[in-house]
């Protein structure tokens, strides 16, 4: 059986393979066997009555095996492990900050699946006030039908209250636009000491709250001040992960690891895709 963590692997993996396509319809059209409304469901997570068969088909087509795959506990792995235990048992606000390609998706992710009352939102650029809020009732599993968006808020807010130890996650924190930025104070302002909130993204965010507080812009002080004026960064990608990820996924070569580790650029993905090309000239040379 499929577990929800690998469900959440090949959901992430048919993102990336349709983001070789120039659009979603051709992406689709190479998956054979899935139709597009299930496919669509998928990548907007929302994949409950798909059955396993569906899952297999597509995990058969895209570019990894997720079953192979292993996910190793790296430096930054266990840093964002720590700082996530903590913010949902204490109630605490976190904003982290890491290069793009260093495994903070993958940790969250993993996170997730393992802790009860943890929810992550994939956050957009596109995402009004409305949006917002149908993703995080998504993630919560409530029906907003029929809701305004005060009634949705207080929906969230009333289902977190009742649980114990809430944390939720803001992956790609920094795609938010200014007005769902400011559903972050709002959320913080309804369940101090009642939910953890993390915010994680690139230096981009840090860079954009930097900029939003020299300029005074509206709401910037309040979000740097329930974060505790500071932002956590991570270390990013170091040669003993890149061994590490190598050696647990079929790779024990030294000199293959260093060229995986040299031709990475510090980037967790390109390792991932340059360790499948090493196994498939691997079993075409057998």
């Amino acid at each position: 059986m499929i577990s929800e963590f690998h469900k959440q692997m090949i959901a992430e993996e048919l993102k990336q393979f349709c983001n070789q396509y120039k659009n979603k319809e051709d992406a689709f059209n190479a998956v054979e066997g899935v139709s597009q409304q299930c496919l669509r469901k998928i990548l907007d997570k929302n994949w409950k009555g798909v059955k396993e068969e569906v899952w297999l088909k597509i995990k058969g087509q895209i570019a990894f095996d997720v079953d192979e795959w292993q996910v190793v506990t790296t430096r930054d792995y266990k840093i964002l492990s720590s700082i996530l235990n903590d913010a949902q048992l204490y109630s605490s606000v976190f904003a982290i900050v890491g290069e793009a390609g260093t495994g903070k998706s993958v940790s969250l992710k993993a996170y997730v699946a393992d802790n009860e009352y943890a929810y992550l939102l994939q956050c957009a650029d596109h995402w009004n006030r409305k949006q917002f809020l149908v993703a995080l009732l998504k993630e919560l599993k409530l029906d907003w039908s029929g809701l305004t968006v005060n009634d949705m808020i207080h929906l969230a807010v009333d289902h977190l209250k009742q649980q114990k130890n809430p944390l939720i996650l803001f992956d790609e924190a920094d795609k938010l636009s200014d007005q769902s930025l400011y559903f972050f104070i709002t959320l913080y302002n309804y369940l101090e000491d009642h939910c953890g909130l993390v915010m994680i993204a690139t230096n981009h965010l840090k860079k954009r709250l930097q900029k939003g507080l020299h300029l005074n812009k509206k709401g910037y002080k309040e979000i740097y001040s329930r974060i505790g004026r500071k932002f956590i960064e991570l270390n990013g990608v170091e040669l003993k992960d890149v061994t590490a990820i190598c050696i647990a996924n079929g790779i024990e070569d030294r000199k293959v690891i260093r060229e995986i580790w040299e031709g990475s650029e510090n980037d967790l993905r390109r390792v991932k895709r340059m360790i499948h090309a090493k196994k498939m000239q691997q079993k075409s040379a057998a």
